[in-house]
């Protein structure tokens, strides 16, 4: 029953991403005539990796929390931190460390392949080493997570059993 939930949340939060790229990419259509060159099949494809990598950290973080308050204050951090991304200042303009800390950004990977797609008509080819960097990443934080997961529930299980001995 528990895992089931999980996978529907999961399901659930990659429809919300997917919507919310669609009306992105309509609004920046409609409103701001922003002309799509290259492949929405690619995008969305690159998208639903990205997706996986957010999931991932989400899920990382909530190993570590015990409440949704502390949740999001730790996700506080990491949304001053992707700020970095290259998003609304340029990697460039950025101090000495800043570009080397923005590698480890999975958001910086999706702004470029966004621009990349969108604007100069870039193949899969083109793109294919971010996409091989977003999918390391993916792998690792979900690993990450699923690791910790496993080890707090073993941690969880132990202490009841030495509150509860004949617990089942």
């Amino acid at each position: 029953m528990y895992l089931r939930t999980i996978r529907l949340l999961g399901r659930l939060h990659w429809v919300i991403g997917m919507g919310l790229l669609s009306i992105g990419l309509l609004l920046a259509k409609l409103i701001f005539q922003v002309s799509i060159i290259g492949s929405l099949a690619l995008l969305y494809s690159y998208t639903s990796i990205y997706i996986l990598v957010i999931l991932g950290i989400g899920l990382f973080i909530s190993n570590f929390t015990d409440t949704q308050q502390q949740g999001i204050f730790i996700a506080w951090f990491f949304t001053v931190i992707f700020l970095m991304s290259g998003l609304f200042t340029p990697i460039e303009s950025m101090p000495k460390w800043a570009p080397i800390v923005t590698e480890f950004n999975p958001l910086m990977y999706f702004v470029e392949v966004v621009r990349m797609v969108m604007l100069k008509g870039s193949g899969f080819m083109d793109i294919l080493p971010h996409l091989l960097k977003t999918l390391h990443y993916a792998i690792i934080m979900n690993g990450l997570a699923i690791w910790r997961y496993k080890k707090t529930t073993w941690l969880i299980f132990f202490i009841n059993r030495l509150h509860y001995p004949f617990y089942r």
